[in-house]
């Protein structure tokens, strides 16, 4: 009999113990408003009213503030102001305002002596493989550039090359200098 008012009160202290823990979703609200000047928050107990003769209302966060609005200096001119950082571009841009740069899609074409899908098949290949057939390139470039000097060789037997001698005897045409550029002092030399 004892036990059961006992479960009775254990339960009525969870309940009070799970409506102590929850987290209250009401915050407090605080009436902010805007610096007409900077556009900073201003909250309650602070800044200046200020009402013009036209009846408009400004509200200034500091007397600083106030001071350079009533010498008529532009907000935007100072760089410690929301103006002058919105002008600039500084701070929080929207997303959807950046622009978005496209990247160019990648895509192959067919090279001159090659088509699309024997390129596709050499990319396909393994890279031994790959290896194997370059070095296999490169030892018949190397027989058919050694075939190509071989037959020069044999031609140029034929033909003897003239000796220095001969080259030396030979003047060039028009009586000059072969190469040279003349200069300051050849110049001199012909006025003289």
């Amino acid at each position: 009999l004892k036990s059961r008012p006992l479960q009775k009160a254990t339960s009525q202290f969870e309940e009070a113990l799970a409506c102590v823990a929850r987290p209250t979703s009401t915050a407090m609200v605080i009436k902010t408003e805007l610096c007409h000047f900077t556009e900073y928050r201003i909250y309650p107990g602070r800044g200046q009213r200020f009402i013009a003769k036209d009846g408009k209302v400004s509200f200034f966060i500091t007397s600083k503030v106030d001071s350079l609005f009533h010498q008529r200096i532009k907000a935007v001119k100072l760089r410690w102001t929301q103006a002058w950082r919105r002008m600039n571009k500084k701070g929080k841009v929207d997303e959807s305002a950046k622009k978005r740069t496209r990247k160019a899609a990648k895509f192959q074409k067919a090279i001159v002596g090659m088509s699309l899908d024997d390129i596709k098949k050499k990319k396909a290949m393994k890279p031994e493989l790959r290896v194997q057939a370059k070095e296999a390139a490169a030892k018949e470039a190397k027989a058919r550039s050694s075939k190509v000097k071989a037959a020069p060789k044999a031609k140029s037997g034929a033909a003897a090359p003239k000796s220095k001698a001969d080259k030396a005897g030979q003047k060039p045409a028009g009586g000059k200098k072969a190469a040279g550029g003349g200069g300051k002092n050849e110049a001199l030399k012909s006025k003289r």
